[in-house]
């Protein structure tokens, strides 16, 4: 008889969040770098990935010059743990795992280095665990944002941002839906019309009717399995004149489409100050702690760890 695994000896994992949107320029290391110093400032330990791949800058979001080694030393097997490549930043709590030393080559990751890594990342002991993705719906991007049931939308209020996102968002649902597909004992119709059709000419609601109509039995279980994953959406770089209520619009249309629970999670003010934080290399929400985009990148960081401060730990300034 197979031993049972005692509940205590199981490692605990962290909350992972990867951050991505579809489009370049929507300022998603600018949230991901912001919210990681707000959770770290709650006193939880926080590890910041850097997966633009190719384009890595995460770094220079946290004032901090580009580490001398970081994810090359892992993916080459130089580096056991991926932990072990994490360095520690300007900010208590905070650490950063960069790719900013890989070769461009890093773009293209092989299939077992992206298991390997996603495994890795899974593993790591910290609290929370944020992932900064690069822009569009190759299937890398599309596996690391898969890598939690917990993921981050960021767009601005712009209809080209909004329409990449929603190209984004469809992407990634059918990518899971499809791996569910392929990893569950369905119908063997139902997967041959799913596996052996490309990408691009199957919807999510295709997919649904395509289990509905040959596995119609394996349908509750399908939708359920898709509703584990929350969606979260932010929208950054908010102007005054932009609709107030376009958050709320999106995620009620995405609630209407797809079967796993969208929220809106609240929108970031554009501020100009943002960009001259850039250019001097300094953290935005450490330089200007009481601006409106400050404060509501902070409802956002208490809304992702649902309020809770690390009683174990002394809350450090920025």
């Amino acid at each position: 008889m197979a031993s049972v695994e005692k509940v205590e000896d199981i490692e605990p994992m962290p909350t992972i969040y990867p951050i991505g949107g579809g489009k370049g320029g929507v300022g998603k290391s600018f949230v991901a770098a912001s919210l990681g110093a707000l959770i770290a400032r709650q006193g939880r330990t926080v590890a910041l990935i850097d997966l633009d791949l190719g384009a890595s800058n995460l770094h220079t979001f946290l004032g901090m010059p580009a580490p001398k080694d970081g994810l090359n030393l892992f993916l080459s097997k130089n580096a056991q743990t991926l932990e072990s490549v994490a360095v520690p930043t300007p900010i208590t709590h905070l650490f950063l795992i960069s790719s900013s030393t890989c070769s461009m080559e890093i773009a293209n990751l092989f299939y077992a280095q992206k298991i390997k890594l996603i495994n890795a990342i899974k593993k790591l002991p910290f609290d929370y665990v944020l992932i900064d993705l690069g822009a569009g719906t190759n299937f890398n991007t599309l596996d690391f944002f898969l890598t939690s049931n917990k993921g981050v939308f960021v767009c601005t209020p712009e209809p080209t941002s909004i329409e990449n996102a929603f190209r984004f968002i469809k992407a990634v649902y059918l990518r899971k839906i499809k791996q569910l597909i392929k990893r569950h004992d369905f119908d063997a119709r139902a997967k041959a019309a799913v596996l052996d059709t490309e990408s691009n000419a199957l919807t999510s609601q295709d997919v649904i009717d395509i289990v509905s109509t040959h596995d119609p039995e394996k349908e509750r279980f399908f939708k359920a399995r898709i509703g584990r994953y929350q969606f979260k959406l932010i929208l950054n770089q908010f102007r005054k004149n932009a609709d107030a209520s376009l958050g709320e619009k999106i995620e009620a249309v995405c609630n209407r489409h797809f079967y796993s629970p969208f929220e809106f999670w609240g929108q970031v003010a554009f501020d100009e100050r943002v960009i001259d934080s850039i250019y001097a290399r300094k953290l935005y929400v450490k330089n200007y702690p009481a601006t409106v985009t400050t404060m509501e990148l902070k409802q956002i960081a208490e809304l992702l760890t649902n309020g809770q401060t690390a009683p174990s730990l002394v809350r450090q300034p920025l």
